[in-house]
């Protein structure tokens, strides 16, 4: 189920505002205020309405008639489909390069690598639906590309999302994949690098190239795109743990 969050303006704004709505992939969540924030310096008369869900569904949502403006996907593959298949109206742009990390709620020898995921303490172990998540997909990746998947295959525990992940590996699990950009959040500085959490071997997985691209081409949704590629945008992205 999505979630829909409308982001309220600490300042003035216009009756005449114009409100946009974009689709966002789940891990974008942790940085999306800090983005907004940013972007209604400039433009505080667009209000931006953000229906946050895994990449898979999202486009779903979209193919079936979602009125959203714009797509932030945690992957290529995804946007690219919506504009072969004549939804997108752009191509899709690399906004931001996600990566994995481990999390855990309690300390971890994080020195064994991946290979701590076969040990007995750890019996369950969150992870993304790797069918709409490409976070999860980049898990399972690098599960099997470590040699342990038919190992530790029982002991996944599937989420939604990446970032109901995150709700799991602190609540409900012994340890999960995450995306690192979640950390940056204030709610996870109680998580120390480590100790808590560490990231993945980059060498396990490919790297997660998150896709933008525009649904509908009006001036307000052109204007919070182009913003996505600006050197405030990006600034933010790296302050919070993508690769720019």
């Amino acid at each position: 189920m999505f979630r829909k969050i409308v982001i309220s303006l600490f300042f003035s704004v216009s009756l005449f505002a114009s409100t946009i709505s974009i689709a966002v992939a789940s891990n974008v969540s942790y940085v999306m205020n800090a983005l907004l924030v940013e972007f209604h310096k400039s433009y505080p008369n667009i209000k931006v309405r953000v229906t946050l869900g895994s990449s898979g569904k999202l486009v779903a949502q979209i193919k079936n008639g979602a009125p959203y403006g714009l797509f932030m996907s945690a992957n290529m593959s995804y946007p690219q489909a919506l504009y072969d298949g004549n939804i997108a109206k752009t191509k899709p742009l690399v906004y931001a390069q996600g990566s994995l990390a481990y999390l855990s709620r309690k300390k971890q020898d994080f020195t064994k690598g991946i290979k701590l995921l076969k040990y007995k303490n750890i019996k369950r172990i969150a992870i993304a639906n790797p069918k709409t998540a490409p976070y999860g997909k980049a898990a399972i990746q690098a599960i099997k590309n470590a040699g342990i998947y038919d190992e530790i295959k029982n002991k996944l525990i599937y989420s939604e999302s990446i970032s109901q992940t995150v709700s799991y590996a602190i609540m409900a699990t012994d340890i999960g994949f995450i995306a690192k950009s979640s950390l940056y959040s204030s709610k996870m500085a109680r998580f120390k690098k480590g100790i808590n959490w560490v990231e993945v071997d980059a060498k396990l997985y490919t790297p997660i190239k998150q896709g933008v691209v525009m649904l509908k081409e009006t001036n307000n949704i052109k204007t919070f795109y182009n913003f996505l590629f600006s050197k405030e945008a990006k600034k933010i992205f790296k302050r919070f743990g993508y690769l720019i």
